[in-house]
């Protein structure tokens, strides 16, 4: 009888949420909009949804015009209010100012649907710290949508049930012992305090506001990974500084990228789950370690949307004119 009835009430919110969708990509059309919409994909009723990218600035080559253009349809399609960007935005060695070429070639005129005008959150990538880091800064006081306010950063967003999201946007690469080695590949590191960072990283953790009920920590740099950096001593050392600390602080999700494929990792006796999205142009291979739940070489980017308790991720493929749903996992607030 139970199982029955539970049946029935799950039904009941897949229905709820299919005329949810249809709803709303009805009233798109009927208001004009010709583009398309993103299948397969969950719209949660009462939900606030971002999406996140990364490793992207490749003047449209590789994958990056396909996930562009899939990423302005899921913003539709599911209503996103923002996008996150988890850095190395231009490659190979950022940009050289705030009128460089780069700025039109890997993102004004890549991102060009209408629901991608809206606020991108952005962060530093090692590749955009061998260029000026100050002018992805500065650009924000140009572009409406470009926010990068200082290369770390904090935002809360109110969430639909009144409740309150804490993002948290770090700037990792001062935290990779190996960079600290190489000033002229990366000559803005040495202005970056690390102990500053850190204790501005805990207080605001700490953060004794009641109605945060979620904490979301983006970075560039992967805790854990089973691609490249499986057993990369730099991942090891950033795993060993981080790790612990988000679990103690109650973070349920850190956004990350730096590996060019797309996983979800969360160790055995760990709080926290890792969710690197770096395929936002270049693919490499990748593979599993103890406490992968997801892996994908392929080119695309993830859709997160919370309501109430629950954290709903969806992972969106993008390649050669065509989109698939890879992955839904979804995470509790406690």
């Amino acid at each position: 009888m139970k199982k029955k009835i539970f049946l029935t009430l799950l039904t009941v919110l897949v229905l709820q949420q299919s005329f949810a969708q249809i709803a709303l990509q009805k009233e798109e059309r009927q208001s004009g909009y010709k583009g398309g919409f993103t299948p397969e994909v969950t719209l949660l009723k009462d939900g606030f949804t971002f999406l996140a990218l990364g490793d992207f600035g490749r003047v449209g080559e590789y994958y990056q015009k396909d996930v562009a253009a899939e990423l302005g349809r899921t913003a539709i399609t599911l209503n996103a209010k923002f996008v996150v960007s988890v850095g190395d935005n231009f490659y190979p060695s950022g940009v050289a100012s705030t009128q460089d070429q780069h700025w039109k070639s890997s993102f004004e005129e890549i991102y060009t649907h209408p629901n991608l005008y809206q606020d991108w959150y952005v962060i530093l990538g090692n590749h955009d710290y061998s260029g000026s880091t100050k002018a992805q800064i500065d650009y924000s006081q140009i572009s409406r949508r470009w926010n990068m306010p200082s290369p770390y950063f904090k935002k809360k967003f109110k969430l639909e049930d009144g409740s309150t999201l804490l993002m948290i946007f770090m700037d990792t690469n001062p935290f990779i012992d190996s960079y600290h080695h190489n000033s002229e590949k990366y000559p803005d590191l040495a202005q970056q305090d690390t102990i500053t960072q850190k204790k501005w990283l805990i207080e605001t953790l700490s953060d004794t506001d009641p109605n945060i009920k979620w904490k979301v920590v983006v970075g560039h740099h992967p805790l854990y990974s089973g691609g490249k950096r499986k057993e990369n001593k730099d991942t090891k050392s950033f795993e060993a500084k981080f790790a612990a600390l988000f679990d103690q602080y109650g973070v349920q999700a850190y956004i990350c990228g730096h590996e060019h494929d797309l996983q979800v990792i969360r160790p055995k006796d760990r709080f926290t789950t890792q969710f690197l999205t770096g395929a936002g142009s270049e693919v490499r291979p990748t593979g599993q370690r103890e406490g992968t739940l997801f892996a994908a070489a392929e080119p695309g980017f993830m859709a997160f949307t919370i309501a109430g308790e629950t954290m709903l991720m969806q992972t969106i493929q993008a390649k050669n004119g065509t989109t698939k749903l890879l992955k839904s996992i979804t995470i509790k607030s406690k």
